[in-house]
C-alpha cells in the first residue's frame, strides 16, 4: 500500500514514524516544501516549547459560575503521558541517543496576583485530589514562592499579594530536534522517503480512486500516486482539504494568528536559577493561546528565556507564504463563516489587531508587570513566533484540534492547533486507528503497539492510580525527569 504524507513537521513525521512500526509493508513518502524535517511550527522558538500536561495552564480548567472543570485538563495530562511512551521508546531504541536533547526537566508553575487568588486556590484543590496531579504545591507565601521562581519575584513588592503553584516534573520540549531526530530514525531504519523543497500544488482523486498529488520541485513537475493520503501541514492543510473536493471540506475554514515573543539568551548559571515556565493569566478578550508566560528554554544546549507570546492577525496559513495565497485558499463558502466569526467574536478580533500593532516599549512594559525588572535584567529582542490557524467549523470558532478522515478511509488530516505537538502521537496514534485500521488486526502490529504505549487507554490511566503512577515513574526515568529527593515517598 502506497502512502503518502504532506508535512514533515511533528504531526506528519510521528504519523509515518508510528505506521512504519505498525506495518513495516507499507511504502511511505513525505512531501514536504521546507529543506528539513521539523522547520514550520515545530521548530524550536516558532513555539514555546511547553510539554503541555495542564500542569500550568489556568485555559484547561475553565470556570463557569465559580465551579471549576478538569476534565480537559485530566485528557491532556492523560495524552501527554501516552506521548512521553512513545518517546521513552524511541529513546530505548537508539532513534534519540540522548533525550536531553530535545525533553529537560523544567518546573511548571501558575501565578495570579489577588483577583484570581481564590480560582488558584479551587484549582489547586481540584486537581490535586486526582493522582495526575497529586505531586502539585500551592502557595501564597513571598519566599517560597520567590524558590520557585525567583524572577518573577525578586523585584516585586513584598505587599503585593500573590498565590503560585508548581510541578517540579514538568518539561520544555524542542520538537523540532525531536522532529529531525525522528525523520532521521525513519528515513535511514524503517525505509520511509522524505522528499524535501516539495510544493504541492493541487490533490484529486483519480478514477481508480486513489489519490493523486501533484507537486513542484526546482521547476520540476512531479505527480505521487496515494492509496491513503494524510495530510499534516500546519495551516497549509485548509488549502489542501478544499482542493480535495471531500464532502465536508464545504463545513471547514481557517482562522489565522500570529505571534512574537520576547527572547533573551542566558547562561547555565542563570538557567540553573530559574528552571521554570510560569503560566499567569490572560487578558479579558485574549485567545487562551495569548495567556502571558515566562519560559526556560533549552535549544542545542544553550538556554534561552521566552516571554509571550503577543498575538497578531496576519492572514496567512503559514510562515514563508503570503496573503494571496490566503485569499487563493478561500472559497466562496468561507465567507460566512469568516464573518461569523468576526460578529461573534469582535473582542477578540479587536485584540488581534491592537496586538498586531504593540511595539517593544508595549512589550517590555508587559514583561515588566509580570516579573517587575525584568526588562533591564537580560538583552531581549522580539521573534516571530509560529503561525497558527484555528478552525472555524459551520461558521464556530473552535480552539482545538481536529481528526478529519473522508467515508472510504483514503483521506486524513489533523486540523488545528492547541495544544499540539505536546499530544502528537496519541493523536496520531487515534488517526492511525481511523485512517488504517487493517493495520493493527495482525498479532505482530498488537505486540508492537504494546511495545510502544504499554498503556494507551486514556481512562485506565485516569482511573487506575497504580497503572498511571507505575507508566509514569517508567517512561519518566528513561526520560531523565525525576523528582527532588525531599519529594521523594
Amino acid at each position: 500500500m502506497d502512502v503518502v504524507i504532506i508535512g514533515a513537521g511533528i504531526m506528519g513525521t510521528t504519523f509515518a514514524t508510528l505506521a512504519k512500526e505498525l506495518a513495516p509493508e507499507l511504502n511511505i513518502t513525505i512531501l514536504e516544501r521546507l529543506d528539513s524535517a521539523g522547520a514550520g511550527n515545530s521548530w524550536v522558538f516558532n513555539n514555546a516549547g511547553t510539554g503541555h500536561e495542564a500542569n500550568c495552564e489556568l485555559n484547561y480548567t475553565p470556570v463557569d459560575e465559580e465551579v471549576i472543570s478538569v476534565e480537559k485538563a485530566l485528557k491532556i495530562h492523560s495524552q501527554f503521558n501516552v506521548a512521553k511512551q512513545f518517546w521513552s521508546y524511541l529513546v530505548q531504541k537508539g532513534a534519540i541517543k540522548d533525550p536531553k536533547s530535545f525533553i529537560n526537566q523544567t518546573k511548571h508553575c501558575t501565578i495570579v496576583s489577588e483577583p484570581a487568588i481564590e480560582e488558584l486556590r479551587l484549582r489547586f484543590k481540584e486537581m490535586s485530589a486526582h493522582h495526575f496531579f497529586e505531586q502539585m504545591s500551592y502557595s501564597e507565601d513571598f519566599d517560597e514562592i520567590k524558590s520557585w521562581i525567583p524572577y518573577t519575584m525578586e523585584e516585586r513588592p513584598r505587599q503585593e499579594k500573590m498565590a503560585a503553584t508548581v510541578i517540579e516534573t514538568g518539561t520544555d520540549v524542542n520538537f523540532g530536534a525531536l522532529t529531525e531526530q525522528m525523520a532521521e530514525y525513519a528515513v535511514n531504519d524503517l525505509g520511509v522517503k522524505i522528499e524535501y523543497g516539495t510544493h504541492v500544488k493541487r490533490v484529486h482523486r483519480s478514477p481508480s480512486g486513489s489519490w493523486l498529488v501533484e507537486t513542484e520541485n526546482g521547476g520540476v513537475a512531479r505527480r505521487y500516486k496515494a492509496d491513503v493520503l494524510f495530510v499534516g501541514a500546519g495551516g497549509g492543510a485548509f488549502p489542501i482539504l478544499k482542493k480535495s473536493h471531500l464532502p465536508f471540506a464545504k463545513r471547514f475554514t481557517g482562522f489565522p494568528v500570529g505571534g512574537r515573543f520576547l527572547q533573551a539568551p542566558i547562561s547555565a548559571e542563570q538557567a540553573e536559577q530559574y528552571r521554570a515556565k510560569t503560566y499567569g493569566k490572560a487578558k479579558v478578550g485574549a485567545p487562551p493561546m495569548s495567556v502571558p508566560h515566562l519560559d526556560l528554554r533549552v535549544a542545542n544546549g544553550k538556554y534561552y528565556l521566552l516571554f509571550g507570546p503577543f498575538a497578531s492577525f496576519k492572514p496567512v496559513l503559514e510562515r514563508g507564504r503570503g496573503f494571496l495565497d490566503y485569499l487563493r485558499a478561500m472559497r466562496l463558502h468561507d465567507i460566512p463563516g469568516l464573518l461569523n466569526v468576526a460578529l461573534e467574536h469582535f473582542p477578540l478580533v479587536k485584540y488581534l489587531v491592537s496586538e498586531t500593532f504593540k511595539g517593544e516599549t508595549s512589550m517590555f512594559e508587559e514583561l515588566d508587570s509580570f516579573a517587575p525588572g525584568m526588562s533591564k535584567k537580560f538583552n531581549w529582542k522580539p521573534v516571530e513566533a509560529g503561525q497558527r490557524v484555528q478552525i472555524i467549523r459551520d461558521g464556530d470558532l473552535q480552539m482545538g484540534t481536529e481528526i478529519l478522515v473522508s467515508s472510504d478511509k483514503t483521506y486524513g488530516t489533523l486540523l488545528g492547533a492547541s495544544p499540539g505537538a505536546s499530544v502528537s502521537p496519541e493523536v496520531m496514534l487515534r488517526c492511525l486507528e481511523q485512517l488504517l485500521p487493517s493495520i493493527f488486526t495482525t498479532e505482530e502490529a498488537g505486540k508492537k503497539k504494546k511495545e510502544i504505549f504499554p498503556e494507551d487507554d486514556l481512562d485506565t490511566l485516569a482511573k487506575n492510580p497504580e497503572r498511571y503512577r507505575e507508566i509514569r515513574d517508567s517512561v519518566n526515568k528513561r526520560l531523565g525527569i525525576t523528582r527532588s529527593a525531599d519529594q521523594q515517598d
